[in-house]
């Protein structure tokens, strides 16, 4: 079973159960029999996968047939039968072929001890940060890779990150050179990279929060001199309190969502909309339930995710501020992969 992200600081509210937990069993003889089906339905599929595979022809094609076939199976039998079926593929030979991915490969085997780390996103990037990585792939892997990363999740994402750009140029644009902004779960910041207001010193501060050391080392390297502050911090830490850092015109959490449990979101949700200044906006970001990637990703990749809907998210939203104090949106990426909302505090 994926295993979602753990402690790094001792002060995680992300545990190994915390994504599984939320998927409920069906009886035990109806689940049996869903099993048995799910993986006579896997067989098929991977029996044809592989002979596409050893013809090697087309391999982006063939893998992004599998990837839909993942999801179709995945929807039929349910959450609960899914996950037993996970372990099962796995441990099929075809995860060794799949694995010589760059990608495929770093997120089953998290080098950094937890899954969508940063420089799992940076293979979504295209970034140098792990081009030594992709090099030493083989051919075969780079095949694959073609497609992986160009799949529907890996577009979404790339997608987010634009606006996430967008979004701190645009505030900067409206609230001038006093503006604050908190990137929460921060990543390596890719996002500023190609921020005009960042660049043009247009900012007051940029704060990135993250529970990784690795990350905090990559964006204080980066981004030394600019107006960017890495803090070394947690979720645990804002929800209790502990960093003490100010008001903000902008607050995102881009990529955590996915990992928290609706109890811990509205709480986090709660904490930032108490941190915003008087017109300030909050983004959190979701992959979405329509997301076409989802069996490949828990599988092969071993990514777990708490997949949202629409009325998922401003279930989030709705309980996180009262209706006469905030604006709020929830809205749809290009693709429908990743699913937004933006809550607005009104001045």
């Amino acid at each position: 079973m994926a295993q979602p992200l753990f402690s790094l600081d001792g002060q995680s509210l992300i545990t190994p159960q915390s994504v599984s937990n939320n998927f409920l069993s069906p009886g035990q003889d109806h689940q049996t029999g869903l099993l048995r089906t799910a993986e006579a339905e896997f067989a098929i599929v991977i029996s044809l996968a592989m002979q596409r595979f050893a013809a090697g022809k087309d391999l982006p094609e063939a893998v992004r047939w599998l990837i839909g076939q993942l999801h179709d199976v995945r929807q039929k039998c349910g959450a609960a039968v899914w996950q037993k079926l996970i372990p099962l593929i796995q441990a099929h030979p075809s995860a060794k072929i799949l694995q010589q991915c760059p990608f495929t490969r770093w997120s089953f085997e998290k080098p950094r001890g937890y899954s969508g780390d940063a420089s799992l996103i940076d293979f979504i990037y295209g970034h140098s940060a792990v081009a030594e990585e992709v090099a030493r792939s083989t051919p075969l892997g780079l095949d694959i890779f073609e497609y992986t990363i160009n799949a529907p999740g890996p577009v979404a994402v790339r997608e987010r990150r634009d606006i996430l750009t967008r979004y701190v140029d645009d505030t900067a644009a409206r609230t001038g050179s006093d503006t604050e902004v908190l990137a929460i779960a921060a990543g390596h910041l890719r996002e500023a990279e190609a921020s005009t207001a960042l660049a043009e010193g247009r900012l007051k501060r940029w704060v990135a929060l993250d529970q990784d050391p690795q990350s905090i080392g990559s964006i204080s390297s980066q981004f030394h001199g600019t107006r960017v502050e890495p803090i070394d911090g947690s979720v645990r830490g804002l929800l209790a309190r502990k960093h003490q850092i100010g008001t903000f015109d902008l607050i995102y959490a881009a990529g955590l969502y996915d990992y928290l449990t609706d109890k811990v979101a509205i709480r986090l949700t709660q904490i930032c909309m108490e941190m915003l200044k008087p017109g300030g906006v909050f983004l959190f970001a979701n992959f979405s339930d329509e997301m076409a990637d989802d069996g490949y990703m828990e599988s092969y990749m071993n990514w777990e995710l708490l997949q949202r809907s629409e009325a998922d998210m401003w279930r989030i939203a709705n309980a996180s501020a009262a209706e006469n104090t905030v604006d709020k949106r929830v809205w749809f990426g290009t693709n429908r992969n990743i699913i937004y909302s933006t809550i607005r505090k009104l001045p």
